[in-house]
């Protein structure tokens, strides 16, 4: 199991910000929120597909370096 690194951990957290933001501007008639929120959103989907991509490459290294000691 890999665990995931810092800048998923936060893009994950930064989607869930956005999500509230963007529902409770939808639900109070904010368009402002909503927008910023949306934003918000896909700027935690942004990091959190670059700590998906900065771990892939971390475990393609490890393995390489595995296989090389064996």
């Amino acid at each position: 199991m890999t665990v995931m690194n810092k800048d998923e951990v936060k893009g994950k957290l930064k989607q869930a910000s956005g999500t509230i933001k963007d529902k409770a501007g939808e639900l109070i008639g904010n368009k402002r929120l909503e927008t910023e929120g949306e934003t918000e959103n896909a700027e935690g989907q942004v990091q959190e597909a670059w700590g998906k991509t900065k771990r892939s490459v971390s475990d393609a290294v490890k393995g390489v370096a595995d296989a090389i000691n064996k």
